[in-house]
């Protein structure tokens, strides 16, 4: 009965020994399985990103990576062309803006002399001389004095938004305008656009010069409401003013003096022959 029980059990023991080995070598192949697995995905996440991939692969995404910094490169060398385009556009534009100014500056100047010089009447001269001032450089008060040789004195011959009476006869060297008189230098605000009208005081005094001989002055105490400065051609049309004018003013006036005269002598001699 004993020997029957312990054959029994082991009989027992042994099948849970072969029992606890079959679960080792299962546990086994599980694990050899599991690492295989684990190889396989890490193959397939290189072979995602190309690593793994085959050599004509990674040739073709060598060449296209090449291929594809090729054309940034190309497309910031264009982008740059097109900035350089770009800021040359601007400064043609700019510079024919500045060209259709001087063409315009310089049709005004032409018009301006050839106006001055189209009579010898002075009352006419003195008239274009006004217009000059009002349209070409914008004046609303203004007034030209030009110097009496008999009285040695600067009067008011023509004026614009001022009565002439409002104008003293000045002379030379007396007073900001008898200095210019004076000197023969231009004289000019400087800022326009705050200046407060005084009569003794212009904004501008423009002397009118043959030579270095001054005949008169141009003085002007207001501007349109418009302007607020003066641009390059208003100086360039004082500068002809400055000698145009002084020239067509004196060659008028010698031609009206001398007609005057001639119309006098004419009258003397008729009464003397009839």
């Amino acid at each position: 009965m004993a020997m029957d029980d312990e054959k029994g059990m082991y009989s027992r023991a042994e099948e849970f020994l072969q029992m606890f080995k079959k679960g080792a070598e299962f546990s086994q192949e599980l694990m050899k399985e599991n690492e295989r697995l684990r190889y396989r995905v890490f193959q397939l996440e290189e072979e995602a990103r190309g690593i793994g991939a085959p050599a004509p692969v990674l040739e073709e995404n060598r060449l296209l990576a090449a291929r594809i910094d090729e054309l940034e490169r190309e497309k910031e060398e264009i982008l740059q062309r097109i900035r350089q385009i770009e800021a040359e556009n601007n400064d043609f534009a700019t510079r024919y803006v500045e060209i259709e100014e001087e063409n315009n500056s310089l049709a005004n100047l032409y018009i301006a002399s050839y106006q001055l010089h189209s009579t010898l009447d002075f009352r006419e001269v003195l008239q274009i001389v006004s217009e000059i001032i009002i349209n070409l450089i914008g004046a609303e008060e203004f007034a030209v004095l030009l110097l009496d040789e008999r009285t040695s004195l600067l009067s008011a011959v023509a004026a614009e938004g001022i009565a002439l009476g409002e104008l003293p006869p000045i002379r030379p060297g007396e007073g900001m305008i008898g200095s210019i008189a004076r000197t023969g230098e231009n004289y000019f605000a400087a800022d326009p656009a705050n200046y407060l009208r005084d009569l003794e005081q212009p904004m501008v005094c423009i002397p009118l010069k043959i030579k270095e001989h001054v005949i008169g002055v141009i003085v002007i105490y207001r501007l349109f409401i418009q302007k607020t400065s003066f641009a390059q051609v208003d100086f360039e049309l004082f500068t002809l003013l400055a000698g145009h004018a002084a020239t067509a003013i004196f060659s008028s006036r010698l031609y009206s003096d001398s007609e005057r005269k001639l119309s006098t002598m004419q009258g003397f001699i008729n009464l003397l022959t009839r």
